[in-house]
């Protein structure tokens, strides 16, 4: 196990990231190995509305850890489960949650700075506690930081710039691995906190982001997807459904031809 973490540790690397394109279940992380992944990744939102729950720990942990247990049976790549805010009020909880996903073949998680159905950050130093709780099982914890969480271009003052370099300083001291800026696709700030921090820095690609070459260039060390591939996969799904219901189309067409069944 010791070995898959240092593995995917071995993955992020700035200038040439390892790019994650976020899967939700068994069926999904196949399909991903199959198209060339180094490393497989779910994210918490398509995970939760997979099993008809919502985003925010609504799904309980252990169908968090029987859906972790049946993606590693189907792939012997390194998995990193997005964990939320750790799955636990205490940073003693956090631990005991994150140790075992570690039993069942996860190599690393992803952890936010604020608690389930709450906007305020947590103050950097309870945060680092349960990062160091999560990081004390051994796993990859990719400390995720929501301070641009529905921020502006023009919201990004020096200050908030600053927090986030202190933050991601706090972090590396309690033992995260990386560092994860979801909602921020300026690139000047971006290369500017890659330059600053010790960590690798994690970037959520969306739409006017950047092209992965764009990003590496800016020394960021891992793009992940987020709930970009499930929200695809469910408008492709609705819109094939559509089509049949209505008598039009064949069913499962795609552009270039018919997907193989």
């Amino acid at each position: 196990m010791t070995d898959k973490v240092e593995t995917f540790r071995a993955l992020h690397v700035p200038g040439d990231p390892l790019i994650l394109f976020n899967i939700w279940d068994a069926g999904s992380a196949r399909a991903v190995v199959d198209a060339g992944a180094k490393a497989i990744a779910t994210g918490s939102f398509g995970v939760a509305e997979a099993q008809g729950f919502k985003d925010g720990e609504g799904l309980p942990l252990a169908t968090v850890l029987e859906n972790l247990q049946r993606i590693v049976s189907v792939t012997d790549l390194p998995i990193t489960i997005d964990m939320e805010s750790g799955y636990g009020d205490t940073p003693e909880q956090v631990a005991a949650s994150t140790a075992k996903a570690r039993d069942l073949g996860a190599a690393g998680i992803n952890m936010e700075d604020r608690m389930p159905g709450e906007t305020a950050l947590l103050a950097p130093e309870d945060a680092a506690e349960r990062i160091a709780s999560a990081a004390a099982t051994g796993i990859f914890v990719n400390a995720r930081t929501d301070a641009f969480l529905g921020k502006k271009p023009e919201d990004y003052s020096a200050e908030l710039v600053a927090e986030v370099i202190d933050r991601a300083k706090v972090y590396a001291d309690a033992g995260a691995d990386c560092l994860f800026v979801p909602f921020l696709g300026d690139h000047a700030v971006i290369g500017e906190i890659c330059e600053a921090v010790s960590l690798p820095v994690n970037i959520l690609w969306g739409p006017g982001r950047g092209t992965h070459a764009e990003l590496a260039a800016l020394g960021v060390a891992r793009i992940s997807y987020g709930h970009g591939p499930w929200a695809a996969a469910m408008g492709w799904l609705g819109d094939q459904a559509s089509s049949v219901f209505a008598g039009d189309g064949a069913p499962y067409a795609r552009e270039g031809g018919q997907t193989k069944l």
